[in-house]
């Protein structure tokens, strides 16, 4: 196999998905809706886009949570579009008002501290709509950035089921162009949605493109991370980055009596 490519059914895989949140929904009852963050980014789109064909836009609810001035990112079209119900809850207050709460415990946070209150503030919310409304929390990270710690610990990485946990980012953007998405929406240029962020590939130094190859083929990409050889192989950064962040998918770490 060459290392740019793998096999790969998206139809197949898109249909099964399909099945797998009807056969979830079918035990957790015929009430039970869906509730997941609408960033306008191509995993929450995908993932509303596999439950309303599963479940129907009446079971699905779409809370867009930006912080202070953030943009939509057009999550409010997209769930337009796809016919669901959306929220929005604008966190930056709750955010402020957290921060400013610690700093008068006499606590000065460190900048990755302050930068992930916001997905779990957004966690919160969706828990508490979705208990509101017999709503399960779908969580959208997909492999790829699991793989490599793109996901805050008890924020994005939370959840009551997962649709793309086992999908890279390759596999994701074939089963939205399956489902008819829009380009424009599955297509986006991902980024971490953090103040002042830049695209993903730009920051790691390496492409999801050789990161799900690697994945999958265990091929190793070519080159140097930002193509400077002083950064090192990008192969060596991948599996560094992924041996740091393992405590965020593996089960909680607990003592068990002899």
């Amino acid at each position: 196999m060459k290392k740019d490519e793998y096999n790969f059914n998206a139809a197949q895989t898109a249909e099964d998905l399909i099945q797998w949140v009807r056969d979830y929904f079918e035990q957790a009852g015929p009430n039970t809706k869906a509730i997941l963050g609408m960033s306008g980014g191509k995993d929450s789109t995908v993932s509303a886009a596999v439950l309303v064909k599963a479940l129907g836009p009446d079971r699905v609810i779409g809370v867009s949570m930006p912080q202070g001035s953030q943009s939509l990112n057009e999550a409010d079209r997209i769930c337009e579009q796809l016919g669901m119900k959306m929220y929005t809850v604008n966190i930056g207050k709750a955010c402020s008002a957290l921060i400013e709460a610690i700093a008068d415990s006499g606590e000065e946070l460190i900048n990755a501290s302050v930068q992930n209150i916001p997905p779990r503030v957004r966690m919160t919310t969706l828990y508490a709509i979705g208990q509101t409304n017999n709503a399960r929390v779908v969580n959208t990270c997909n492999l790829s950035e699991d793989y490599i710690g793109y996901a805050t610990k008890f924020g994005d990485g939370a959840g009551d089921f997962s649709l793309l946990a086992n999908l890279t980012v390759t596999e994701v953007l074939a089963i939205g162009d399956y489902l008819g998405v829009p380009y424009e929406w599955v297509h986006k240029t991902p980024d971490d949605g953090l103040p002042h962020s830049c695209p993903d590939e730009e920051k790691i130094g390496f492409t999801y493109a050789e990161l799900d190859v690697y994945i999958r083929t265990g091929v190793a990409p070519d080159g140097y991370v930002h193509n400077n050889e002083a950064e090192g192989l990008k192969v060596d950064k991948i599996d560094r980055m992924h041996r740091a962040n393992l405590h965020k998918l593996l089960p909680m770490p607990s003592f068990r009596q002899a």
